[in-house]
């Protein structure tokens, strides 16, 4: 207990600067939406549901059986053979995340990037994940990143923005660290599918919230849901800000959501999703100098999806209707004609298509999935400068891409079993040449213990970008047409084993060799051309362990081993590994302790230029974070609160995540949230 004492004390001596958190509840019934059946969630949530609390409150709460693991919710192998790492709400809240790459910083295998303590500038190195290598071409991208089950990324540059994907808004997340074709299709080297917020049960919630702390650094944070029978609703608004930790590297994120829902019959639901962020975030240059800051980055994103799904006991699908508008400034660009700050770069983007999936299980331990999508991606760009305006007219690349899997179980996982599974997506372009993406899994286990293998072959087609650089910077005939797409052969072995509810151990082994990389041939002979020469392979080991040995206590640990080549590809740092513990003591306190370890690696975005070679480099870091929060009740109000203390950075290390941009020190926050 000493102990604990002397850790409280030390996290409550980085709070640097005061902040706040408020939070308010209110309504007649509250109903905590339901997690995975048979979670630790779970039977928080129902221990809640009985006492009439709040889900963060402790009191009365004699039958709480375990704290909520840190850094992740769990592993998991899906039908088709593949590891899923689910990151949850709760785990999001325990690291005190802001923001998307803060809220996977220590999931096993996920490298991020930064620049700023809130906003990220840019889609690369300021702001960005990067999933056992991957992720790692700019313009263009290997990583999908979805908000239910729809993609998010700019058409044009063809890579994901991480400030257009709100914290606030979600309520778990699924990573996929390999190839994902059959569930995903285009981009999909790897995934991270974002499920929202959405209230499930009877019953109203309001929550009001705010905080500051470091850097002058400010949050708030507004929801509102509700359930009355058939129909629900949800709405989120958010707001955070901050100096930043040096000059120019402030930013600012605004971030609003609302979704509507009723469902028509015990079998049908429909419901609409909207979303809207505006941002903007500074660049603050290298500390040597060696070039000036490069502006600021300001987004604006408009996303919605309409959806009419299905659920029966032998069938359950969906079809959704989506857009996404989109529109960048990047303004204040350095120019190095003029020496001056005065070029913007203009971005305009446009995603919108229908998606339709139904599941079908006809028979005792089958099932058939059976989808088709239909996406349209489009964007223009404009280039504003004194020496060198330019243009590029909006352009539409179409994809057709039905999909189809089968999974037939054997046995029963109350003794032994096993799934096998085959499936494929076949993808046909405007603009380049079909594909065709296969993925088989197989799935063998005896009650506690699993073993796993897949096969997969994702797929990256060329974005709008190679059509966009040929016509503003490429002279000549570029045979941007004569393109292939990328494509990645993923193996991946594993096991898992769980002793109790004690422990639960996995290991994976993967493989992953990357075929038609798209580079720029430069001259000689002239002109440059896009070109398919480009390859490269990852291989290693990943191990994850919880450790549960107590109620009141939970581990996680996990390291990622991993072998590249060619050897001086970004973020993809040869050892990584992550650390996490939840204790809840004295009853009302809580700890969460997060840690991570990350080996020296190259940094910034691979080139897209034939032979270059990445020569940006950071040293390795151990970072240590932690949170201390005590909750509390007033009983005859009703009232249920929480206050805490967060810090981050507590050994002070010196570190890099881009080469010559420092990242924070020792900094903190505090606040207070209240139920009602």
């Amino acid at each position: 207990m000493a102990r604990m004492l002397v850790v409280l004390l030390s996290v409550c001596s980085v709070f640097v600067t005061g902040g706040f958190f408020i939070g308010i509840s209110c309504g007649n019934v509250w109903a905590e939406e339901k997690p995975p059946e048979g979670s630790t969630q779970e039977k928080k949530s129902e221990t809640v549901q009985k006492e009439g609390a709040s889900p963060k409150s402790t009191y009365g709460m004699e039958e709480l059986l375990v704290v909520a693991p840190p850094i992740i919710e769990g592993n998991r192998v899906n039908r088709l053979g593949s590891q899923e790492t689910t990151v949850t709400e709760q785990q999001i809240e325990d690291l005190n995340a802001q923001d998307l790459p803060s809220a996977l910083r220590r999931t096993p295998g996920v490298v991020v990037s930064h620049h700023n303590p809130v906003g990220s500038f840019g889609g690369g190195e300021g702001g960005s994940i990067f999933i056992r290598g991957m992720g790692m071409s700019r313009p263009g991208a290997e990583i999908q990143i979805l908000v239910d089950g729809i993609p998010k990324f700019v058409s044009v540059w063809t890579h994901p923005l991480m400030d257009v994907l709100s914290v606030d808004i979600i309520d778990q997340m699924k990573v996929y660290k390999g190839a994902q074709p059959v569930l995903f299709g285009n981009m999909a080297f790897a995934a991270v599918d974002i499920t929202t917020k959405k209230k499930k049960e009877e019953g109203f919630i309001t929550t009001l919230g705010g905080s500051g702390g470091s850097f002058n650094t400010w949050t708030e944070v507004a929801e509102h849901g509700g359930k009355s029978g058939p129909f629900d609703y949800y709405l989120i608004q958010s707001y955070r800000t901050s100096d930043g930790h040096r000059d120019k590297a402030d930013g600012e994120l605004q971030d609003y959501f609302g979704r509507i829902g009723y469902q028509i019959s015990p079998n049908w639901y429909a419901g609409v999703l909207l979303n809207r962020t505006n941002n903007e975030a500074d660049d603050p240059g290298p500390t040597d100098g060696s070039y000036p800051p490069n502006g600021r980055f300001k987004t604006n994103d408009y996303f919605t999806v309409g959806t009419l799904s299905n659920s029966y006991d032998r069938a359950e699908g969906y079809i959704k209707l989506y857009s996404e508008n989109g529109h960048i400034d990047w303004i204040k660009q350095y120019n190095s004609t003029t020496g001056n700050n005065d070029s913007d770069t203009i971005t305009d983007y446009d995603n919108f298509g229908v998606k339709g999936r139904e599941t079908l299980r006809l028979w005792p331990g089958s099932e058939i999935m059976v989808g088709m999508d239909v996406d349209f991606i489009s964007g223009k760009v404009d280039i504003k400068s004194p020496t060198s305006p330019n243009h590029f007219d909006r352009s539409t690349f179409r994809l057709y891409s039905p999909h189809f899997a089968i999974s037939q179980m054997f046995g029963s996982k109350e003794s032994f079993y096993s799934i096998l599974s085959a499936g494929f997506r076949y993808m046909i372009h405007s603009e380049f040449p079909d594909e065709f993406a296969p993925q088989f899994g197989l799935i063998v286990g005896h009650r506690k213990t699993e073993f796993h293998a897949s096969y997969a072959r994702g797929v990256n087609y060329p974005g709008v970008f190679v059509k966009a650089n040929d016509e503003m910077f490429m002279p000549g005939n570029n045979r941007w047409r004569d393109l292939k797409a990328e494509t990645l052969d993923h193996c991946e072995v594993g096991i898992s084993q769980k002793i109790g509810d004690i422990v639960g151990m996995d290991f994976t082994f993967f493989y992953d060799r990357g075929e038609n990389r798209i580079v720029v041939s430069p001259p000689p002979p002239f002109p440059p051309t896009w070109t398919n020469i480009d390859s490269f392979t990852h291989k290693g080991v990943e191990a994850t362990v919880t450790v549960t040995p107590i109620r009141d206590l939970s581990f996680m640990a996990g390291a990622t081993y991993l072998e590249r080549d060619p050897g001086d590809l970004p973020y993809a740092p040869r050892w990584s590994a992550s650390f996490g513990a939840n204790y809840r003591f004295l009853k009302h306190f809580q700890i969460s302790m997060d840690a991570s370890y990350v080996d020296d690696h190259f940094v910034t975005s691979r080139s897209r230029t034939e032979g270059t070679v990445n020569t940006a480099k950071v040293d390795a870091n151990f970072l240590l974070n932690g949170k201390v929060s005590y909750d509390f009740a007033i009983p005859f109000r009703s009232i249920h609160g929480e206050v805490f203390v967060a810090g981050e950075n507590l050994t002070d290390e010196n570190y890099e995540q881009k080469k010559g941009y420092p990242m924070p020190g020792i900094s903190g926050s505090g606040g207070m949230k209240l139920w009602f």
